[in-house]
């Protein structure tokens, strides 16, 4: 059980409605050996009932998906990651480097247009306000530049194809 330089990290961000979930999907079977974490199942975790604040509660949901994310690598997996990365990659790749694991990080995004039409559809219409929030930090955001990826007019295959083939999503420097 040793970690093998063949595997790879693949965290997957963006805004709600944007895809994320179905591109990790498609990823983690389109992977030999993948473990596939999904940020939201984490976060929800925690009972209803007990609500830390908004900081911990990111703080607690990262330090488990770090756990995972070492525990699989360590079993010789590939992780694919999907969650929303606001300001958490510089610290879960600190954490993780001793794995030396590369990394690749894509930023899906979306037009409005195209952001809101997907969650209406899906019954997600309270996301909307939070989706456009998300769209206009994570775009904006100078670390995220390198790694945005726009899914308005693109099939999840393509963006799997693309993440698994391209060398622009490798992090190399925070």
């Amino acid at each position: 059980m040793g970690t093998s330089i063949e595997k790879t990290i693949y965290i997957i961000s963006g805004p709600c409605g944007v895809g994320k979930s179905t591109v990790a999907k498609e990823l983690s079977r389109n992977l030999k050996h993948a473990a596939l974490i999904s940020g939201d199942d984490i976060m929800f975790m925690i009972e209803k009932g007990y609500a830390p604040p908004w900081e911990e509660w990111l703080s607690i949901t990262w330090k488990n998906i770090l756990s995972l994310t070492r525990n699989f690598v360590q079993h010789d997996l590939n992780v694919v990651i999907d969650c929303v990365v606001e300001s958490e990659l510089e610290w879960f790749c600190q954490h993780i480097s001793d794995l030396n694991i590369p990394i690749k990080y894509i930023v899906l995004i979306a037009s409005e247009d195209k952001l809101i039409e997907r969650l209406n559809k899906r019954g997600d219409d309270h996301l909307i306000d939070r989706s456009l929030f998300l769209l206009k930090k994570l775009g904006s955001s100078a670390g995220n530049k390198k790694y945005i990826y726009d899914t308005t007019h693109k099939q999840s295959s393509e963006i799997v194809h693309d993440l698994m083939h391209l060398s622009d999503f490798y992090v190399t420097e925070l």
